[in-house]
């Protein structure tokens, strides 16, 4: 399995399990209020990454010696790679907080339908801001890139409804989607030069603990009462699923496997999180799928898979990949 396919996996499955966390994070927030509720589960995140570096230092320390470069590194190629680290944990942190709390707090004006739509906007944002960083675009990403943004809408606006006028709720979240493009392309730049699940824990530590300091501020400031120990043990369950699986291993693998994917190719398969939160609420709270929904569907299926194809390129020269 070559490096960008299992990279590619690794993203699906991210999207597969922020689409089931939907649930957990929707009925977390009838106790705890929006920013205490990110705040917490990120920090939950950081935690459960720790025993993994535990071990992965152990057994880094169990290789150590198997060569004079083990046996004497650089201390200056050290400390800049550490220092790296930290910068890049920092600056991906920084974005997820943001991203993460301005989209739940635009929720609550705004539709979960337009949520997801506006949200997800960052399939078409990402390759975009990627043309300013001299990243290279394939044209048939373009046509996925396409294939995607009608199969968000199909999948997320109902054809009665429509947009409706737009609120400051959409507002809201458009300024969100600008922010998770920021975190894909950030992590993006720092995943292929650093130890992705250390960076992983750091920028949950980051955005959790910047959250749960802006919590005494920006929830009471928008009408909501910081949770109390009783509100915390009844979503315990919620901040721990969404802690846990939604963020401590979803976007671990994100980090890891954008070390190897494309991040156009990657946007869209994170955006495949909508398609799972639709399956996720047609199977856990009994909510019926209609045909425009089932279209939209398969053409994001369809686009990723496409995009999946390898380039010329690609297939002339494996051993690249």
């Amino acid at each position: 399995m070559n490096r960008q396919l299992r990279g590619s996996i690794m993203l699906f499955l991210t999207a597969f399990i922020w689409g089931t966390a939907f649930v957990a994070q929707k009925s977390g927030m009838d106790t705890i209020s929006p920013v205490a509720f990110n705040g917490i589960r990120t920090v939950i995140g950081g935690i459960s990454l720790l025993p993994v570096i535990a071990i992965m230092n152990l057994r880094a320390g169990a290789k150590a010696g198997e060569s004079p470069a083990d046996q004497h590194p650089d201390p200056a190629d050290k400390k800049q790679q550490t220092k790296l680290l930290w910068i890049g944990g920092i600056c991906c942190g920084l974005f997820l907080m943001a991203a993460g709390n301005v989209q739940q707090i635009g929720m609550f004006y705004t539709t979960a339908g337009k949520t997801g739509f506006v949200t997800a906007l960052y399939v078409i944002i990402v390759p975009i801001a990627g043309l300013f960083l001299k990243k290279k675009i394939r044209p048939i990403f373009w046509a996925c890139v396409a294939a995607s943004a009608v199969g968000l809408y199909l999948l997320c606006i109902p054809a009665e409804g429509g947009f409706g006028g737009i609120n400051k709720g959409d507002i809201i979240v458009f300024v969100c989607a600008f922010l998770f493009a920021g975190h894909i392309l950030c992590i993006d730049y720092f995943s292929p030069k650093v130890d992705g699940v250390k960076m992983s824990c750091i920028q949950f530590f980051v955005a959790g603990g910047v959250s749960c300091l802006l919590m005494f501020i920006i929830d009471p400031a928008l009408g909501f009462t910081l949770p109390t120990l009783a509100d915390l043990q009844a979503g315990w369950f919620q901040l721990f699923y969404a802690g846990v699986m939604s963020c401590g291993v979803a976007y671990t693998f994100q980090v890891v496997a954008q070390a190897d994917v494309n991040p156009t190719l990657a946007s869209m398969l994170l955006c495949l999180e909508s398609v799972f939160a639709v399956l996720a609420g047609a199977v856990l709270l009994g909510e019926g799928m209609g045909a425009r929904e089932i279209i939209g569907c398969v053409l994001m299926f369809a686009a990723i898979l496409v995009a999946q194809l390898p380039s010329k390129e690609e297939t002339e020269n494996p051993d690249k990949l």
